[in-house]
């Protein structure tokens, strides 16, 4: 069995708190990462940590980046157990949407339209959620509740297949991974939550 990791944020940009104000929701953005170090995140979100737009496909690091701007948001870290043939599936989807990124948009439209539960779909148009929703379908690591359109970040916290590993604030969670570098993360918070 192979780990896919899912984390979820709530920072304290307008468009987080706005996103907040809408849902009531304790998470407001997703990321995905295959590896048990966590050194590396996938999502959509903000190119440059100091402004909302341009943004599209992203990846994210805990240790550099918007996270080390803010360093005491709220998180939660969940892990999937998969197959190995699902993992290579999923990480092999995010790799290469990465190798043609530049033809990846951020999905505002459909965000708002998630709000409402109306399904909105553009090619090659993503929000966080929504792209992780995508692929972690097209690797059949999980049958998800509702359509990828309208999940929003606290769905990945109900999801039945998942481990919640963590939940605090960033920098401690990278204080945790910090001090014991190489111990794979499933490892490292088995007693914690």
């Amino acid at each position: 069995m192979k780990s896919i990791y899912i984390l979820l944020t709530r920072s304290k940009t307008y468009i987080s708190k706005l996103i907040q104000m809408a849902t009531a929701d304790d998470y407001t953005h997703v990321s995905i990462a295959f590896d048990g170090t966590l050194s590396q995140f996938y999502s959509f979100g903000r190119k440059h940590p100091h402004f909302p737009l341009p943004a599209g496909l992203i990846q994210e690091s805990l240790t550099n980046c918007f996270f080390d701007y803010h360093k005491e948001m709220p998180c939660a870290l969940y892990e999937l157990k998969v197959s190995k043939s699902v993992f290579a599936q999923a990480m092999s989807e995010v790799q290469q949407m990465v190798m043609e990124k530049q033809q990846y948009r951020y999905n505002i439209i459909g965000l708002v339209c998630c709000k409402f539960s109306i399904q909105y779909q553009r090619e090659n148009y993503y929000f966080c959620s929504q792209f992780v929703a995508e692929i972690l379908e097209k690797s059949q690591a999980v049958v998800l509740p509702k359509p990828a359109e309208l999940i929003r970040p606290i769905d990945y916290a109900n999801l039945e297949a998942s481990n919640c590993l963590f939940k605090g604030k960033i920098s401690e969670l990278v204080a945790n991974v910090n001090s014991v570098r190489g111990i794979p993360v499933y490892e490292l918070f088995e007693s914690v939550v």
